[in-house]
């Protein structure tokens, strides 16, 4: 069952595989499908019983409690679980040594660059091919997440009504934020059968240079209105105790644990002026800016092979860089500093 569902893999979308392609280079430490799928055929009984007690020799425990329960209640259950894991004549296993601390970390792509990665798709019978098209943009802060989290916002219909309603690049035409373990950004995921990927990165650069002229002419009150509309949406409560959870526990599993997120970029919003947007768009996101960062990761369908092997021959472009191997690329990277492992015992 699990070798089938690693197997399944080449089946998925392209859009789908380029995703997967744009996390694997970005996240240090993510190891690709392939080699699992590798392993597996060896695995046996015998492998599996020796590793239970290896896993539990040592382990690092985070947990989340919620729900209709008391803070001594929840403090007492936390408690209970570590004195098994812990404590007692015959615990389970030891704790990890600080130096073990389990870290998120990411590429922290060079300014004024453009990066591309460019794949077959692994389904030869698909002809849909895909783009995504990512800027990075900052490690996580309040002020530099409304700026982005606002750009996204004014930007996300005219790029749909663009690149899919006039061009009619794709079916599956989004543009989005990224957050990766606090590091974020924006980016355009497109699946086409029209088009090739390298035509699609080309006018989505065209839509961003279009888009100044929208961003410069917007009135005050059109700027208003999409701040109060992101506030809205920031002020909205849970729906229900899952999605509170949700929300929390992605604090907790980052590491970046501002549990008043929602709170504290309100306030940065009702304090932003429109001209510090258009200066964040022209320091980050417009074409040409100095401190912008792009990966664009492209997958090839059997309709668009032509461009693909094309593109191998192709001089590559000042302040750009082709990865031809995505593990000796990050290697080379530096990483952002994890908001992980800097903390031992913590009580919220």
């Amino acid at each position: 069952m699990v070798i089938k569902d690693y197997q399944n893999f080449k089946f998925q979308q392209p859009y789908q595989q380029a995703m997967y392609y744009c996390s694997l280079i970005l996240k240090d430490q993510t190891r690709p499908w392939v080699e699992r799928l590798d392993v597996l055929p060896h695995l046996n009984v015998e492998d599996l019983t020796n590793f239970a007690p290896m896993m539990l020799s040592q382990a690092f425990l985070e947990c989340y409690i919620a729900g209709n329960i008391e803070r001594e209640e929840a403090e007492s259950m936390v408690q209970h679980v570590e004195d098994v894991f812990f404590k007692g004549p015959n615990p389970i296993c030891r704790p990890l040594f600080p130096s073990q601390f389990l870290t998120n970390r990411v590429v922290k792509l060079e300014r004024g660059m453009n990066y591309c990665y460019s794949k077959e798709g692994l389904n030869p019978s698909d002809e849909n091919s895909a783009l995504v098209h990512y800027i990075q943009v900052h490690q996580d802060d309040f002020i530099l997440n409304v700026k982005l989290q606002l750009f996204a916002l004014v930007a996300k219909q005219p790029a749909f009504h663009q690149l899919r309603s006039v061009e009619q690049l794709g079916y599956i035409t989004v543009l989005m934020q990224r957050n990766d373990s606090g590091i974020c950004g924006v980016q355009f995921i497109i699946q086409s059968t029209v088009k090739g990927p390298a035509h699609i990165d080309s006018r989505v650069e065209a839509f961003l240079k279009m888009f100044e002229n929208k961003l410069y002419e917007m009135t005050n009150d059109e700027f208003k209105s999409n701040v109060n509309a992101l506030i809205d949406t920031k002020l909205e409560k849970h729906k229900n105790l899952r999605e509170e959870s949700r929300f929390y526990w992605r604090e907790i599993t980052d590491g970046t644990l501002k549990f008043d997120r929602r709170e504290a970029e309100v306030a940065a919003l009702k304090k932003l002026t429109q001209q510090e947007l258009i200066e964040f768009f022209n320091e980050n996101v417009k074409v040409g800016a100095t401190r912008k960062k792009t990966l664009s990761v492209r997958v090839h369908g059997n309709q668009h092979l032509a461009e693909y092997h094309s593109q191998k021959s192709e001089a590559v472009q000042p302040n750009s860089i082709q990865i031809n191997d995505i593990f000796s690329f990050r290697r080379s990277q530096p990483l952002y500093g994890s908001f992980r492992g800097g903390i031992g015992h913590v009580k919220l």
